[in-house]
C-alpha cells in the first residue's frame, strides 16, 4: 500500500526500532524501560538484531501498520516484545509526542487504579470485589437515595465487570445470548456525569433504572466503569487523575500527558474514557500489565488483580469481559493465544497484552477532535516534525468487514517468528 504524505518523514524521526545502537542485553524480565528523557526503551539495531532479540518480523508488522491506515484516520503501530521496542511508526496527526483522548482505553486505567486502592485500603473492602458499594461509606451524598432499591445489591466487581445491571449499550448478553435493552443506557461523556451514573438525570437514556438483576447480565456501560471511579474518589479523597498520577504515571517515568473530555465540565474526572498519554508512555502501561504489575523492584499493582483482569472472571458469566479488559480465553480469536487480553477506545486505540509471546503492543489512533487540546488539556508540541501537514484531511474508511482492533491483533501475532 503506498504510503500517504508525511508517514516517511515521521518514521524517520520516531526513530522506529531499527535506528540507533542496540541495548546492552538483560532477561526480558528483568528490564523496565527509562523514561524517555533518560534514553527510553531499548531498541535493537538493525532488522537482523531485531529478528535475532524479540523474535519479530519488522516487516510483517508493516502489514499491521498499513491496515491500521485502512481503519483509524490517524494512527501508529508500538510493538514490544521481551523488553525491546520493535517497532514504531505513525501516521497523519500521530507522532511520539501526541496526547489524543484514547476513549475507554481510561477504563482499563480505573480498573488497575481500583486494584491498587484495594490493596492499599484493604480495611475499607472487607469483602474484596465483592463488597457492595450503593453505601454512604462508598460513594458520596449525591448518589441517594437511591433511584432502584436493587441497586444496594450491587458489588464492586460486578460494576468492574459490567453486570452490575446498569444501563448500557446494546445488545446486552445473558450467559452468551445477545438481548436487547428497552431503553439502552447513555454512552460517551454524558454518562460520565455523576448525576447520570447515579440515576439523578432523566430523558431518553439514563442510569435511573437497572435492566436486570445485579449479576443477571453484561451490557457496555460506560456509566458503570464511572461510578467505579467515583467508588476511588471517596474513599482514597482524590480524583482519579491525581490517583493515577502518583500511582502509576511518575513510577512509570511518563511525560506529558492529560485527560480528555475537558471541554464538557463534567467536574470530576471521567472513569469511563478519556486518558490522554503519550504512545509510548502507554505502551509503558502495557508492559506493566505484562510483567503482573512490577516496574523495577516495585509491585505498583498486586499481581493477583492484574492476573483476574486477564481470565474470564467469575463476575461475568455472560462474556468473554473481565475487570475492563477483553481476554481470549475461550478462543473466540482465530490464530491469537487465549491468555491474549486487550482494551479498546473509540477513535481506534487499543492496547495488547499476550504474556505467553512476552509482548506488548499499542494501536494509536484518533478522530481529529481526540487530538484537540481543549479536549485533553495537553497543548499539541509546534516544533518541526510535529505538525500536522494534511495528508489524511480526505481518509476514508476502507479496510474489509471485521473488527480492526482484533484483526489488528491478529496480525501482529502474525509477526512472531518463534512459535511453536
Amino acid at each position: 500500500m503506498a504510503s500517504p504524505r508525511g508517514i516517511t518523514r515521521r518514521r524517520l524521526l520516531a526513530a522506529p526500532a531499527l535506528i540507533g545502537v542496540a541495548a546492552a542485553a538483560s532477561p526480558a524480565e528483568d528490564y523496565f524501560p527509562e523514561p524517555d528523557s533518560a534514553g527510553g526503551w531499548r531498541r535493537p539495531s538493525s532488522l537482523s538484531a531485531a529478528r535475532r532479540l524479540t523474535g519479530l518480523d519488522p516487516v510483517a508488522l508493516d502489514r499491521a501498520f498499513d491496515y491500521i491506515q485502512k481503519t483509524t484516520k490517524h494512527g501508529g503501530l508500538l510493538v514490544a516484545r521481551h523488553g525491546w521496542l520493535v517497532y514504531e511508526r505513525y501516521f497523519g496527526r500521530a507522532h511520539p509526542e501526541a496526547t489524543p483522548n484514547t476513549g475507554s482505553i481510561g477504563k482499563s486505567f480505573t480498573s488497575i487504579a481500583m486494584g491498587i486502592l484495594l490493596a492499599e485500603q484493604a480495611e475499607r473492602f472487607p469483602q474484596g470485589l465483592d463488597q457492595k458499594v450503593f453505601h454512604p461509606d462508598y460513594l458520596p451524598a449525591e448518589a441517594f437515595p437511591l433511584s432502584d432499591p436493587r441497586k444496594a445489591e450491587i458489588k464492586l466487581g460486578q460494576l468492574l465487570a459490567m453486570t452490575g445491571g446498569i444501563r448500557g449499550n446494546n445488545p446486552g448478553i445473558v450467559h452468551g445470548r445477545e438481548v436487547t435493552l428497552d431503553p439502552p443506557g447513555p454512552d460517551g461523556w454524558i454518562a460520565m456525569l455523576d448525576r447520570m451514573a447515579f440515576g439523578k438525570m432523566d430523558g431518553e437514556r439514563n442510569t435511573i433504572t437497572l435492566w436486570c438483576e445485579p449479576g443477571g447480565g453484561w451490557s457496555y456501560a460506560t456509566s458503570s466503569a464511572h461510578l467505579v471511579s467515583v467508588v476511588l474518589r471517596h474513599v482514597a479523597g482524590m480524583e482519579l487523575e491525581d490517583f493515577v498520577r502518583e500511582r502509576l504515571a511518575r513510577p512509570l517515568g511518563w511525560g506529558r500527558w492529560g485527560w480528555g473530555y475537558r471541554q464538557y465540565n463534567l467536574g470530576h474526572t471521567p472513569g469511563g474514557g478519556g486518558i490522554a498519554p503519550r504512545p509510548r508512555d502507554m505502551l509503558r502501561f502495557a508492559y506493566l500489565l505484562l510483567r503482573e504489575g512490577r516496574w523495577g523492584s516495585r509491585q505498583l499493582v498486586p499481581a493477583s488483580y492484574v492476573r483476574h483482569c486477564g481470565r474470564p472472571s467469575p463476575y461475568n458469566p455472560h462474556t468473554d469481559y473481565s475487570l475492563q479488559f477483553r481476554v481470549n480465553a475461550r478462543g473466540r480469536i482465530p490464530r491469537v493465544p487465549p491468555d491474549a487480553v486487550w482494551k479498546a477506545g473509540s477513535g481506534g486505540h487499543c492496547i495488547y497484552v499476550v504474556p505467553s509471546l512476552d509482548l506488548a503492543a499499542f494501536k494509536m489512533g484518533g478522530r481529529d477532535g481526540q487530538f484537540d487540546p481543549k479536549n485533553t488539556g495537553v497543548a499539541e508540541p509546534d516544533e518541526p516534525g510535529f505538525v500536522y501537514d494534511g495528508s489524511r484531511d480526505d481518509w476514508q474508511y476502507s479496510a474489509p468487514p471485521g473488527n480492526p482492533y482484533e484483526a489488528t491483533l491478529q496480525l501482529i501475532v502474525e509477526a512472531v517468528l518463534d512459535q511453536e
